[in-house]
């Protein structure tokens, strides 16, 4: 029977030091698990047509999962309390989107008259104001604009052909994650446990248990990034008030969804908010109200997202602030969204491979 061979030191008349000898160890090793992870991103990227959206079923599927739970304890079959899931989330969201269209509906026919009278008094400062331009300079400045789209009429349609079949790629992943989302949350168990099996016997158990304290961590991160958009929308409800501005309603909906995206979401927001304060009250009342979005991103930013979401997932706010920077920084949007509930997952999973080790409040999954 062959034995393995001790490990020899370095010869004590090596001329290189041990010391270099232990970093190459690491290095080689280190590089080996660099170029997998490479490899993982690297596919990853390549499927990110079925990936991403299956992030996003991951994530919806956390978001859903406490009231998924009430209705399998009031005995809904797995796939009815699914379907309820999916569609108190599709209602809740028609339900946004349809406030904020009735107030717009109502109160648009002001709003376009104040914006009419806003634009009259643009005009009205460009001939009078520093700049000078008078009324045949922007007649000028318009006939250069049309003979500019009419030269591009081929470059625009590629464009916005391109538009569209971003449109369409968005649609089709989008019903992915919701088919996807809908057999985790009906046979989550039954999914994982296959694949669970496919694993070594004797790492199933430590497996199956890291992965159930990683997912109750990322449950934990969904709700508390409700909580941080639901935070947002009410410092711009309370800006709208302020200033008197319409809609401020809608404005608080509007900006409770689109938190829920990274970078994007804020800015559409913001830019609404800033937008209607300037067509209502004027440049200065924009100004304010882009002063208030800012801070109230700032906050976010640096405050809440760190703050709230490091305590639900147990990760130093530290590390959920330069995630976020790494995230966005290495896949833009996508990569901010994801990277947080992947570091808690994670992070997570490695602590629950050896509990006794890593003392974690986190409970067990319930059955």
């Amino acid at each position: 029977m062959l034995t393995p061979r001790p490990r020899r030191r370095n010869d004590p008349g090596s001329r290189v030091p041990q010391g270099i000898v232990t970093a190459a160890d690491w290095a080689w090793r280190v590089l080996v698990i660099a170029g997998v992870v490479a490899l993982l991103w690297w596919l990853l990227t390549y499927f990110s047509a079925v990936s991403v959206p299956v992030a996003v079923a991951m994530l919806l599927t956390a978001l859903l999962t406490p009231l998924n739970r009430i209705l399998r304890r009031w005995n809904w079959p797995p796939a009815l309390a699914a379907a309820g899931s999916l569609l108190a989330m599709a209602l809740v969201v028609v339900g946004v989107f349809a406030a904020i269209g009735a107030q717009v509906v109502r109160e648009w026919p002001e709003l376009w008259t104040k914006a009419l009278a806003g634009f009259g008094t643009f005009l009205n400062w460009l001939a009078t104001g520093p700049l000078h331009i008078d009324q045949a300079q922007l007649d000028a400045y318009i006939a250069q604009m049309t003979e500019w789209v009419n030269s591009s009429l081929a470059e625009l349609a590629a464009i916005a052909g391109r538009a569209g079949v971003g449109v369409g790629h968005f649609f089709a992943g989008l019903a992915i994650a919701l088919i996807a989302t809908f057999f985790f949350l009906a046979s989550g168990r039954q999914i994982w446990a296959g694949i669970s099996s496919l694993l070594p016997r004797h790492y199933q158990a430590a497996t199956v248990r890291a992965a159930d304290r990683g997912w109750i961590s990322l449950v934990a991160y969904m709700r508390a990034q409700v909580l941080v958009a639901l935070v947002d929308a009410i410092g711009i409800l309370i800006g709208a008030l302020a200033l008197g501005l319409p809609m401020p309603w809608a404005l608080f909906a509007l900006t409770f969804v689109t938190c829920f995206v990274p970078v994007v979401g804020a800015v559409i927001s913001g830019t609404v908010a800033c937008a209607i304060a300037l067509v209502t009250f004027g440049p200065v009342s924009a100004l304010i109200m882009l002063a208030i979005t800012v801070f109230v991103m700032e906050m976010e930013g640096h405050f809440l997202q760190p703050i709230l979401l490091g305590r639900a997932v147990s990760l130093h706010p530290l590390a959920v602030l330069l995630g976020l920077v790494v995230g966005a920084t290495l896949a833009g949007i996508v990569g901010a969204l994801l990277v947080i509930p992947v570091l808690a997952f994670t992070v997570a999973f490695i602590r629950g491979l050896d509990p006794e080790r890593f003392a974690s409040p986190l409970t067990e999954l319930p059955k």
